[in-house]
C-alpha cells in the first residue's frame, strides 16, 4: 500500500547556463535576492551542513537550517531544510523536509526543476505545506533565480 505524499514541484528555464544557474544557487551574494534576504552557507559537500543566515538589527539569524544529501555542481543538488524554532515542530531529523534542483541544459538555456517534500512525513506537515503552497510554492523563488541568472 502506498502512503499520501504531499510535495511541491515546479520547473523554470532559464536563459543562462547550467554554471551560472549553480553560482545562483550555492553564492550568498545571490540567495540573498532570492530568499527573502538569507545568505546560504555551506560548503556544498555531502554531509556538510547548510545554514540560511539574515542580518537583522545587528544580529544574525538562522532562518533555515539543514544538511547538504548530494550535491554534483552545475546538475544537482539534495538538501534538508527545517526552520529552527517554528513552534510545533521539534528540530529533529524526522522533521526536516528534502530540497531537491536538477538542472537540465537544453538548447543553450537551463531547465531547473525543484522539489520538496514530504510534507506527509513530516510534524505539522499539512500546516507546513498549506503555507508553501499558498505562498506561491515554488514560482516565485524560481523566478528570482531566473532572473539573478540571466543579468
Amino acid at each position: 500500500m502506498m502512503k499520501n505524499t504531499l510535495t511541491v514541484e515546479e520547473t523554470i528555464t532559464i536563459n543562462a547556463t547550467p554554471a551560472k544557474v549553480w553560482e545562483v544557487l550555492t553564492s550568498p551574494e545571490y540567495t540573498k535576492q532570492y530568499m527573502v534576504g538569507c545568505a546560504a552557507e555551506s560548503d556544498w559537500k555531502a554531509g556538510s551542513p547548510l545554514l540560511w543566515k539574515l542580518e537583522h538589527e545587528g544580529k544574525e539569524i538562522v532562518c533555515v537550517k539543514g544538511d547538504i544529501v548530494q550535491s554534483d555542481p552545475a546538475k544537482y543538488l539534495e538538501y534538508t531544510v527545517i526552520a529552527p524554532g517554528m513552534e510545533g515542530v521539534p528540530d529533529i531529523p524526522a522533521n526536516y523536509l528534502t530540497v531537491k534542483y536538477t538542472l537540465t541544459p537544453e538548447n543553450g538555456q537551463t531547465v531547473l526543476s525543484v522539489w520538496q517534500g514530504d510534507f506527509a512525513k513530516v510534524a505539522m506537515g499539512d500546516v507546513r505545506y498549506q503555507h508553501t503552497v499558498s505562498d506561491g510554492g515554488w514560482m516565485d523563488t524560481l523566478t528570482k533565480i531566473k532572473v539573478a541568472a540571466e543579468n
